[in-house]
């Protein structure tokens, strides 16, 4: 028997939340084949088999947690004796590198069956040198029977839970036997209208309704809800509110934003993060964090920004890696790239962790100002806001001019109110010169 026990993924995860089984107490598994899809703090992944034989045993139930090193599934692998990754080779099991996922390409889908898949970050590689199966005195155990459980993505049984419906009552017929979105509606609608036929009996109460509805909360909104909590708790927040004059870099962009390549979307935003590149290296304290430990700050000689980003699943904040090595186009480009990568799921972890400053773009969606929570251990934020027209005041005339919210906020323990204003004003003279910003980066 091979007691498989959930494995170390990296990054400091302990514990992931089992979304769903691939396979059943008796099914033939071979080594490398999908077991589970899991939901850790920051990724929904698969879990790979590290061992072939027949499942024996599952030892926890959809939506309950994994905790790391604890078996969750046995393994008839046709040895006599339980075994576990401890005990093969007479050493630990390595654990499973989260920087080896690999995101595979995924089939042409029409668009019910990719919402559907949309979940998936991808694949943990099993190695085949890590637990090598063994094929003799292999018994063949009579197989139970028992109802099947629906193929199905956590979306899809989240949708027939919420409509009431039993998933595995229905008949996917999706790649594989899967339940989609459209069996799930047919399915409920068939059954409405079966108890619509029933006729009503006396002795049956009307439900009432109490005015709630609850919801688990997924673990990234867990995991958010944490890191949230932990930056109040260990940083000292202020925010500066300022709005700054960009008519230049509005004609500016309105003049080349044509010359660009198409697969390019030039917005105001690299050239924020151009002009905040610059200011950190004129203020290198808000590219530090505090030491509380040792009473000292860590200042940092890479320029690694994160880009807040707005998903379905939460927010999620991919790193854009030596941003003052790279050109407004590259910013650009790179930027775009992670914001669909954050949007489809398929971000890994190297790509979530090692920034030293990060932005909150809420213009994007039509927010003004507002007071951003810095990502700990970092020391600031800084908060853009929606280019609007207002009158302004210009060598003695009111004119029309485009003017550009900001809101930063920085750790008041090692960053003074008066440190805060002159990083505001510094981008502000940056980005009234945006020829000057290009020659400067």
């Amino acid at each position: 028997m091979y007691e498989y026990k959930f494995p170390d993924i990296g990054e400091g995860i302990t514990e992931g939340t089992l979304l769903s089984w691939l396979v059943q107490e008796g099914d033939t598994v071979k080594e490398g084949q999908d077991l589970a899809e899991v939901e850790t703090d920051k990724v929904t992944t698969h879990i790979p088999s590290a061992a072939s034989g027949t499942v024996f045993r599952l030892h926890v139930k959809e939506g309950d947690i994994l905790e790391v090193g604890k078996v969750f599934i046995t393994i008839d692998d046709g040895s006599d004796e339980k075994k576990s990754p401890a005990a093969t080779e007479n050493a630990p099991a390595p654990a499973i590198d989260p920087d080896t996922q690999k995101t595979e390409p995924l089939p042409d889908l029409d668009d019910e069956e990719e919402e559907e898949v949309a979940g998936v970050v991808g694949e943990l590689v099993a190695g085949k040198g890590i637990i090598p199966p063994s094929e003799e005195g292999r018994a063949e155990k009579p197989r139970e029977t028992k109802k099947k459980k629906a193929l199905a993505t956590p979306v899809a049984r989240k949708m027939a839970k919420d409509l009431g419906v039993d998933i595995n009552e229905i008949t996917g017929t999706g790649p594989g036997g899967r339940v989609m979105k459209e069996d799930i509606r047919a399915f409920s609608h068939d059954d409405k209208a079966s108890a619509k036929d029933q006729p009503e009996t006396a002795s049956e109460p009307k439900k009432r309704s109490d005015g709630e509805r609850r919801e688990a909360v997924s673990r990234i909104r867990q995991t958010i809800a944490q890191k949230m909590t932990e930056s109040q708790q260990k940083l000292v927040h202020t925010t500066s509110m300022e709005e700054i004059d960009v008519s230049a870099l509005f004609a500016f962009r309105e003049k080349h934003k044509t010359r660009v390549d198409d697969d390019i979307k030039l917005t105001y935003l690299p050239f924020i993060l151009k002009a905040i590149v610059l200011g950190l290296k004129e203020f290198p304290v808000f590219n530090s964090h505090y030491d509380e430990e040792n009473r000292e700050i860590v200042y940092k000689d890479a320029y690694h920004i994160g880009i807040a980003t707005d998903t379905e699943r939460g927010l999620m904040v991919p790193v854009l890696f030596d941003a003052d090595q790279k050109s407004i186009l590259e910013l650009a480009k790179e930027m775009e790239e992670m914001a669909e990568k954050a949007r489809e799921n398929t971000l890994t972890l190297e790509q979530l962790r090692g920034g030293t400053f990060s932005i909150t773009n809420y213009g994007s969606i039509g927010g003004t100002f507002g007071t951003p929570i810095i990502n700990y251990p970092e020391s600031a934020i800084l908060g853009v806001g929606r280019i609007q027209e207002k009158p302004v005041v210009r060598d003695g005339r009111i004119v029309i001019g485009h003017l550009l919210p900001l809101s930063l906020s920085y750790d008041h323990r090692i960053i003074d109110g008066a440190g805060g204003v002159r990083l505001i004003r510094f981008i502000e003279e940056a980005l009234s010169d945006p020829e000057m910003l290009l020659l400067r980066s």
